[in-house]
């Protein structure tokens, strides 16, 4: 719930235009761009343990503002997102109901860019974060509103090597909090969105050439949205989902400023199937556009959601 939260891989891509000249960007660590989507703003069946297993694929054959050579680069990542989520029942501020949440996720990366090698399959980072879930505001109809904030922190667990342009894990700090929210235009028709803050601490071991001690990715804004309707009640869900990134500092080597600022929007179709109230199998697909300093592709995410 990340990245989180639950996370998005696009941005396994670290430090790519460090490999040239620290001038430009492309350090952002991985989150969540569009694995998180419709009814958002609330577990599906209340209290209790969730499991999340997402399934994730991202392609791209174009790299935004590269400082290395490529020529129809192709990049593609696999990603299995392993999500434990426990929501009390028990109120603790202003009467939201504390849980925590932990991801883990696994990613194989596959590049034929000489320039920006791969790190190949391993453990991405961790992320881990205590939330408030607020119960839904209801109507005479139904729910009409239901929200939750969440701390979350991406740790530097996963696979990392500063001589690999393209690696699991980021090998730096995130602090990524967010706001989640579904909004009831009636039972059938709803909202979602899922906004993000980013902060990174500094990369003390980065993949930079000469004698540079670190690095340290600008700030950031990140965003989830979708709509859908309930065309099989219970049942079936359709409608449209996207997500956003825009960076809003400079990020830094050694302190020093570099130029270049990351972005980047999608927008596709999606699904929500309801096998029952207790699991649910979504699918999301996103296609991007306005990228900057980034791949710029495709996404496909499949994520299956059981409540025990």
């Amino acid at each position: 719930m990340r990245n989180l939260l639950a996370r998005s891989i696009a941005t396994v891509l670290c430090l790519f235009a460090f490999l040239a000249a620290p001038a430009l960007a492309y350090d952002q660590p991985s989150v969540n761009l569009g694995l998180t989507s419709f009814l958002d703003g609330g577990p599906p069946a209340g209290p209790g343990l969730y499991f999340q297993e997402y399934l994730q694929y991202y392609t791209a054959s174009h790299v935004k503002d590269a400082p290395f050579p490529a020529t129809d680069p192709e990049i593609n990542v696999w990603v299995s997102l392993n999500q434990l989520v426990y929501q009390s029942d028990q109120d603790l501020f202003f009467g939201g109901k504390w849980g925590m949440n932990m991801i883990l996720p696994v990613v194989q990366i596959d590049s034929d860019i000489p320039a920006a090698p791969d790190n190949g399959t391993g453990f991405g980072d961790l992320v881990v974060g205590p939330f408030l879930q607020w119960d839904p505001i209801m109507g005479d109809n139904g729910p009409i509103f239901m929200h939750r904030i969440e701390l979350a922190f991406i740790l530097p667990t996963g696979k990392y090597a500063p001589n690999r342009a393209l690696n699991p894990g980021s090998n730096f700090v995130s602090f990524n909090p967010y706001w989640a929210a579904t909004y009831f235009f009636s039972p059938k028709l709803t909202a979602s969105t899922r906004v993000h803050y980013l902060w990174n601490a500094k990369n003390t071991d980065p993949n930079t050439p000469g004698a540079l001690h670190d690095t340290q990715a600008g700030q950031a804004f990140h965003a989830n949205f979708a709509v859908n309707y309930e065309v099989i009640p219970k049942k079936l869900r359709l409608g449209l989902n996207g997500y956003a990134l825009k960076q809003i500092t400079a990020s830094k080597v050694d302190g020093n400023k570099v130029a270049g600022k990351e972005q980047v929007f999608a927008i596709g179709p999606g699904a929500l199937f309801s096998f029952s109230q207790d699991t649910h199998l979504f699918f999301n697909a996103y296609f991007e556009s306005g990228a900057e300093y980034r791949p710029e592709g495709e996404r496909y995410v499949l994520r299956l959601v059981h409540h025990f």
